[in-house]
């Protein structure tokens, strides 16, 4: 990681959906802050010809585990914000899942702290909902907030007691947090380790249907309705999910929604021969709900593209497949396969940076997702023509469980600038 007084990116194609920039250009950055250009270069700023490439602003990932305090031989801060650095990321949210959970002011300070200290991005911690994401009472949200939590959330596990989370929205809206929802109904995924359907049936295991998606889906945006908060959907993977959250934007209601590349490129078919790298809950799901996943970030359905990053070791996946865990990496193979949604027409260059970094800024109500002057220097250059395979050995999380493993993919980060440090350099 260096940093540079002043640096100096020339004849790109600079992306901005909060100005609606989309145009060739310099971008100047001085003591990390984005600056007007110059008609000269001053002395000792490092410049980089960028032609062919996009200048964006840096990418937000609001749905990541870090693993740390508790389960270091999965992942680091350290090594999960250079995974993120790598895969274009200038900030992550960090979900609550530790070892101890974070649900109190002690574990928020420790995670923000070691970001601080050996941090290749910005790490946002996410409170629990509840104490322990135990479901029983809730965490005290004004203690998270006080300590750097952005949102609240028991991802992993949902919020079983309706009760409980029509209180956690109510309070988490008078500390100004976002409550994100695991959407699960635990009575109809339990036991099932894959999606519900012709593939479960041919190998022979027990299914989530899409339903146990949808009919907690729908209880989030009925509490919404009800305390007037708002909420979160974390990792939608069905169409039925989908309709049921358009259907509420339409009415108003104060519904964000997120997805994740696997969704909308994988099917249960992945699964293949019993395929760990493809387990993951909720499960991968039929054509049909990809299709639909991809037309929900097409017509705004979706507010962004999330990894859900979730790295394990090969104790947990290397098992028989309802025994291993779920959950696969994601931070550095999310902008490639998010590139494939523009090649393919699906949605726009504006669009996908909108979806990757302006978005969940706004939602987390956090700063980034512009590279307008005056603005702090976190930056991500695309080149959207590189052309790699995705191998074990280069992966920089310490997770290797991932479903696109020796895949070629097109599209790469190859410059992240976090407040004006260069975390992640492919250009020199």
């Amino acid at each position: 990681m260096t940093t540079v007084n002043r640096l100096i990116l020339q004849n790109g194609r600079l992306l901005d959906p909060v100005t609606g920039v989309d145009a060739k250009g310099d971008l100047w950055v001085e003591d990390g802050v984005i600056v007007p250009a110059q008609k000269e270069i001053p002395e000792n700023s490092e410049v980089y010809d960028v032609h062919g490439k996009w200048i964006v602003p840096g990418l937000i990932d609001m749905h990541v585990h870090l693993r740390e305090p508790g389960e270091e031989y999965k992942e680091t801060i350290k090594s999960g914000t250079r995974a993120a650095a790598a895969g274009g990321f200038t900030a992550v949210a960090c979900m609550p899942n530790t070892t101890p959970v974070n649900d109190c002011a002690s574990v928020t300070q420790f995670i923000t702290k070691a970001a601080t200290r050996e941090g290749s991005a910005r790490v946002y911690p996410v409170g629990a909902i509840s104490k322990g994401s135990k479901g029983a009472g809730l965490a005290e949200y004004g203690e998270l907030r006080q300590a750097g939590a952005v949102a609240v959330s028991d991802d992993g596990l949902p919020v079983l007691d309706s009760q409980l989370m029509r209180r956690a929205m109510q309070y988490a809206g008078s500390h100004d947090l976002l409550v994100i929802s695991h959407s699960e109904e635990m009575a109809l995924s339990r036991n099932g380790s894959m999606n519900e359907g012709v593939v479960s049936t041919r190998l022979g295991l027990r299914g989530i249907p899409a339903a146990a998606e949808a009919i907690m889906v729908y209880r989030e945006i009925a509490l919404a309705e009800l305390t007037g908060q708002r909420i979160h959907i974390a990792h939608v993977s069905t169409g039925a999910a989908a309709e049921l959250i358009a259907q509420a934007k339409a009415r108003g209601v104060r519904v964000t929604a997120e997805t994740a590349p696997h969704y909308f490129t994988l099917t249960d078919e992945a699964v293949g021969d019993y395929n760990t790298n493809a387990k993951m809950n909720p499960p991968l799901r039929t054509e049909k709900d990809r299709q639909a996943i991809r037309k929900g970030l097409q017509d705004g359905t979706f507010d962004a593209i999330a990894t859900d990053h979730a790295p394990h070791s090969v104790l947990e996946k290397e098992l028989e497949f309802d025994r291993a865990a779920n959950g696969v990496i994601g931070l550095e193979t999310s902008l490639s396969l998010s590139l494939a949604l523009v090649r393919d027409g699906v949605i726009g260059a504006l669009r996908m940076v909108e979806l990757m970094s302006s978005a969940p800024a706004r939602i987390l109500q956090v700063e980034g997702g512009t590279i307008a002057q005056g603005n702090v220097a976190d930056i991500t250059v695309i080149d959207p023509e590189k052309r790699y395979v995705f191998t074990e050995d280069s992966i920089l999380s310490k997770g290797k469980n991932s479903p696109f493993l020796d895949w070629e993919l097109q599209g790469k980060a190859v410059l992240t600038v976090m407040g004006g440090r260069i975390t992640h350099n492919e250009l020199t």
